[in-house]
């Protein structure tokens, strides 16, 4: 009779997003149709655009692609494990590209560079959370990510006088 009462499977329940991630997937979504909007306005600029910002727009595009379809659908499975991975490097990659982008004044980084620092960093630390089962901590360090490398950091890139803002609102 004990035995009715304990569980066969003892696989943990899907994390679903809640209300805070699911503001994130919006912010993403609207950040990523406002960075492809301001690109394809600036088409007659495109050839002036250095490879190594090309470079970065693909990368962070392709991670606030991946914001939504990560945060809105089932966690913890095979695909979510890939996308997440995706995920992370394509973060990786914007910050590494960033170090190399120094267009407000040439030769010298920003204090938006300190956040490409922090990428580095906590990049790797999201992935050792998730491969060693720590998912509250995984889940907080990528909402973090998400939030202040990506939408707030993205939100700065609109502005007159920047890429794509010049585009948007040209």
């Amino acid at each position: 009779m004990a035995t009715a009462f304990l569980k066969l499977d003892a696989r943990p329940k899907p994390i679903s997003a809640d209300r805070y991630e699911r503001v994130l997937a919006v912010a993403s979504t609207l950040l990523f149709a406002a960075a492809i909007t301001a690109i394809v306005r600036g088409r007659a600029g495109w050839a002036h655009v250095p490879v190594l910002v090309w470079l970065h727009l693909a990368t962070v595009l392709t991670a606030t692609a991946l914001t939504p379809v990560i945060l809105l659908r089932r966690r913890g499975d095979g695909r979510h494990r890939w996308l997440g991975r995706l995920w992370l490097v394509a973060m990786l990659g914007t910050a590494l590209l960033s170090f190399g982008v120094t267009t407000s004044h040439p030769g010298h980084w920003s204090p938006i560079h300190l956040l490409s620092a922090y990428v580095v960093i906590q990049a790797p630390l999201i992935w050792w959370a998730a491969s060693t089962h720590r998912v509250q901590l995984h889940r907080g360090m990528a909402r973090g990510l998400v939030t202040g490398a990506l939408v707030i950091a993205g939100s700065f890139t609109f502005p007159f006088g920047r890429l794509l803002g010049d585009w948007l609102f040209a």
